[in-house]
């Protein structure tokens, strides 16, 4: 937009030229070449636009060609701004219903990559890991909060789609771990080759809020961590 309204003001700028030399003439002419190089709303077109109008020699009006050309700039402007503006709202809207859809998850479960497997009362941990092309096998490794690992989880043939993950709580030697947040981490095999695997734990939803940065609402769960809306992989009810 500010490419159009600028050339639109240069255009003004050159009719502005043939005027007579009035006060207000020269006036609205420095006002034009100011604009020029500037972003100019739809009121400084309107303005420029009239201004243009009143001082016109009578003698050499302005041709009716660039009289039209100009209307039609304007129009094609106002339509823009109209446009831009009902955007804005329309973003805004969704925002807000965003946000009060993802109000609902508030006390259910959801999986999310990223979350921490919090640990608790000796309770097993679950999670979702996504499959999009099945697996050979997966390898799920366990981190505890200090990043060192503590258990490794293998899983067979796994079919397209996702599959569930169970760990008991305890490390590679049987023994119970503390309670704390720990960290998932999946690798599949396919065919001889590894990649990473997407995993989710399972974790309650504690609060709904808006992202300062995007219209993504964002979900404070358990561990006192936050996931994206856009990035749950499933909800249990």
């Amino acid at each position: 937009m500010t490419t159009t309204n600028a050339t639109s003001a240069a255009g003004l700028t050159a009719n502005l030229s043939s005027i007579t030399t009035t006060a207000q003439a020269k006036a609205a002419q420095a006002a034009a070449s100011a604009q020029a190089g500037q972003a100019m709303g739809k009121d400084a077109f309107l303005k420029l636009f009239t201004t243009q109008l009143q001082n016109q020699n009578p003698l050499d009006p302005m041709d009716n060609t660039a009289f039209v050309s100009q209307l039609a700039q304007f129009s094609q402007l106002e339509a823009t701004t109209n446009m831009s503006d009902s955007l804005n709202q329309l973003v805004s809207t969704l925002k807000g219903s965003s946000l009060t859809t993802s109000a609902a998850l508030i006390g259910h479960q959801v999986a999310a990559p990223g979350a921490p497997a919090v640990l608790s009362g000796g309770n097993p941990v679950s999670a979702v890991l996504d499959l999009p092309s099945g697996a050979d096998s997966v390898v799920v490794t366990v981190n505890g909060p200090d990043g060192t690992k503590v258990r490794t989880l293998t899983l067979s043939s796994q079919p397209v789609g996702l599959a569930n993950v169970t760990w008991d709580g305890r490390d590679d030697k049987g023994d119970a771990l503390p309670n704390g947040n720990y960290t998932l981490s999946a690798t599949v095999t396919n065919a001889g080759q590894k990649s990473a695997g997407k995993i989710g734990p399972l974790t309650t939803v504690k609060s709904v809020s808006n992202s300062a940065t995007s219209n993504d609402p964002v979900l404070g769960v358990d561990g006192g961590a936050n996931v994206n809306f856009s990035s749950i992989m499933q909800v249990a009810y």
